[in-house]
C-alpha cells in the first residue's frame, strides 16, 4: 500500500519551509504528499514580506476532503498562526480519528519574522499539543511553549522536553540547532526514557526550512511503518545530510534552503 502523509501548514512563497519543504521531503523519501493549506505567505530567503491566513472554515474543508478519501498514514503539523485556526485543526484531527501526529509548532521563521500571534500560543498549549504523537520545539519555542527562559544546557533542554510531554503529547524532540558549540544537539523524551541525537554542526547560512524539514521527515517515516525513536533517527540523518549538501544549491540571497534532494542533484 502506498503510504501517504499529509502536512498541515502555511505555504512558503520561496519554496525552502512550509508546505513546499514538506512535499519535497515525503517525495525524498518515498512517501506521497497531500497537504492543507492554513496560510499564505509572501516569502523569500530575506524574510516574510505578508501573511495572508486561510479562513478556518476552509482549513477544515481541505482536512475532510483529504482524509474522506486518502488512507492518511501520518500527519505533519506546521505553521498554524491564529487560535481559531488551531482550533479548526484540532476538531479536524478528531473528527477522523488522525494518529501518528507530528507537530512542529512553528512561530519564528528563519529570518526571525513572527508566524504565530503570541494569543495562539496557549491555543496551541491546550488544544493540540495533548493531541500530537510527538512535537518538535526547537530551544526558543520550547521556551515559549512553558514562559520559561531558554534552555543553555542540555540538562535544561531534558527538564523543558518532559514539562512539555506533561501537557499530554506522547512525546516531545527539543532541537538544538540554535545552541551553540561544535555539536547540535537534540533530546528526545518518550514513554521509553530520554534519547540523545548529535551532529556536527554544519557551517552554513542556508537553514532556511530546517525544521520543517526534520518534522516532515520524521512523519514520512512514521507512514511508512516506522516506530517513532527509528523514524526521528533516520530523519536527522537525512536532515544533516541536507544541511551539508546545502551549499550545493545557490537559491536567493539571504538564508537559503535545505538540499532536499541531496542524494539525486
Amino acid at each position: 500500500m502506498t503510504a501517504i502523509a499529509v502536512t498541515i501548514a502555511g505555504s512558503d512563497s520561496g519554496g525552502g519551509a512550509g508546505i513546499q519543504a514538506d512535499l519535497k521531503t515525503f517525495s525524498a523519501l518515498g512517501v506521497y504528499g497531500a497537504s492543507v493549506i492554513t496560510a499564505l505567505t509572501a516569502q523569500n530567503t530575506r524574510g516574510v514580506q505578508g501573511i495572508h491566513d486561510v479562513p478556518p472554515a476552509f482549513i477544515a474543508s481541505q482536512i475532510d476532503s483529504v482524509f474522506s478519501d486518502l488512507a492518511v498514514k501520518a500527519v505533519k503539523i506546521g505553521m498554524l498562526s491564529q487560535p481559531a485556526v488551531i482550533e479548526a485543526v484540532a476538531a479536524g484531527l478528531q473528527r477522523h480519528g488522525a494518529e501518528r501526529v507530528v507537530l512542529d509548532p512553528v512561530m519564528v521563521a528563519a529570518s526571525g519574522d513572527p508566524l504565530l500571534a503570541p494569543e495562539a500560543v496557549e491555543t496551541l498549549r491546550t488544544t493540540l499539543i495533548p493531541r500530537a504523537l510527538l512535537v518538535t520545539p526547537n530551544l526558543p519555542e520550547a521556551a515559549a511553549i512553558l514562559g520559561e527562559p531558554i534552555a543553555e544546557t542540555e540538562d535544561a533542554m531534558r527538564a523543558q522536553a518532559e514539562r512539555i510531554m506533561a501537557l499530554g503529547p506522547r512525546a516531545v524532540l527539543v532541537k538544538g540547532g540554535h545552541a551553540s558549540g561544535p555539536e547540535s544537539v537534540d533530546v528526545l523524551i518518550g514513554p521509553d526514557g530520554m534519547h540523545r541525537f548529535a551532529g556536527v554542526r554544519v557551517a552554513t547560512r542556508n537553514t532556511h526550512g530546517t525544521g520543517c524539514s526534520l518534522s516532515s521527515a520524521i512523519a514520512a517515516g512514521l507512514a511508512r511503518g516506522a516506530e517513532l525513536l527509528a523514524a526521528v533517527d533516520a530523519a536527522k540523518a537525512y536532515i544533516s545530510a541536507a544541511i551539508a549538501a546545502s551549499d550545493r544549491l545557490a537559491i536567493g540571497h539571504g538564508h537559503g534552503p535545505v538540499h532536499h534532494f541531496h542524494r539525486w542533484w
